[in-house]
């Protein structure tokens, strides 16, 4: 089936012939580059990310807006503009401002998502996601990347919730919106930067051809949903999980005394677990994202290497 691309979004040559080819892609978020780290290190990240999805034999697909237009494929070396000041921060409900208002930005979860969706990409790495934040009331403090996972049938590779989130809670909701979860090589979902968050995941699977073949069985069945695969961080980066949340508390009484909330609530947090773990988390954090780009990739071949010749 022929995939039809939105006149607002633009693709890199390398990500459309991959597209027609039925080649394998890894879509990539570019917010943990615009409001994640700070300009040097989220360099070396992006290529980073791009090498390791390379090295399996996929295609790296980070997608970012710029001046108005969501660009499928920003290369490592064409990333300043995400550094400027007033960039935006784009969840997938501010796509339209930014398209509206020709704005750039870095798309969270939720933002690439509904851009890799509607390119028909079908395969995603990020670092962790958002959930129900800690301390949120009966309500909650949901997300926008939950709904969002309940919408688009990617598979996700993630390190489970951000620190900041309720791990138990967040599980909960993703089992209200249908979100399929295994745990890759864990049948405990990953605290982020620490191996395990203390709650069990649904499933479990141990090598990437399985988690390839519930993709396919979510295709077939008509399941909307994402897969949401969840992988701890590599060992020798992880760091402990109380110590964790011990940096995590601290982070989130400073962002209360400072009045911080809403979109800027996820980089001062972060920032400041830097500064509590002597630059550890961000390490962690790089490893993280590495690992999952690269089993992202391996899931994409995979995919790629047993799908059907039409859609």
């Amino acid at each position: 089936m022929k995939m039809v691309i939105p006149g607002w979004v633009s693709l890199h040559p390398v990500v459309e012939r991959a597209l027609k080819n039925g080649r394998p892609l890894v879509a990539l978020e570019s917010a943990v580059f615009s409001h994640g780290l700070p300009p040097s290190p989220a360099r070396d990240l992006a290529r980073d990310l791009t090498e390791a999805v390379w090295a399996v034999g996929a295609t790296p697909a980070c997608i970012a807006v710029r001046s108005g237009r969501a660009e499928v494929g920003i290369g490592a070396s064409d990333l300043e503009f995400l550094f400027a000041p007033g960039v935006m921060k784009l969840a997938a409900r501010d796509l339209a401002v930014a398209v509206a208002q020709r704005r750039s930005g870095g798309t969270t979860v939720a933002g690439t998502l509904a851009v890799a969706h509607a390119c028909g990409i079908r395969v995603m790495s990020t670092g962790g996601i958002g959930g129900v934040h800690l301390g949120a009331g009966a309500a909650g403090d949901v997300s926008a990347d939950l709904p969002a996972l309940a919408e688009h049938p990617l598979v996700v590779v993630c390190a489970g919730p951000k620190a900041v989130c309720d791990p138990r809670r967040t599980m909960e909701m993703l089992d209200t919106l249908g979100v399929t979860v295994v745990g890759y090589g864990t049948s405990m979902l990953p605290g982020f930067l620490a191996q395990s968050a203390g709650v069990p995941v649904p499933h479990r699977v141990d090598d990437p051809s399985g988690l390839a073949a519930i993709a396919e069985a979510k295709r077939r069945i008509g399941d909307r949903a994402a897969l949401l695969v969840a992988q701890p961080p590599p060992s020798g980066a992880a760091l402990d999980a109380r110590e964790l949340d011990r940096a995590v508390s601290l982070a989130l009484e400073r962002a209360a005394e400072a009045g911080v909330e809403g979109t800027d609530l996820t980089p001062y947090l972060l920032a400041t677990l830097a500064e509590v773990t002597g630059g550890r988390s961000v390490a962690a954090n790089v490893a993280v994202l590495v690992a999952n780009a690269r089993l992202a990739a391996e899931i994409a071949v995979a995919i790629a290497s047993g799908r059907p010749s039409s859609a």
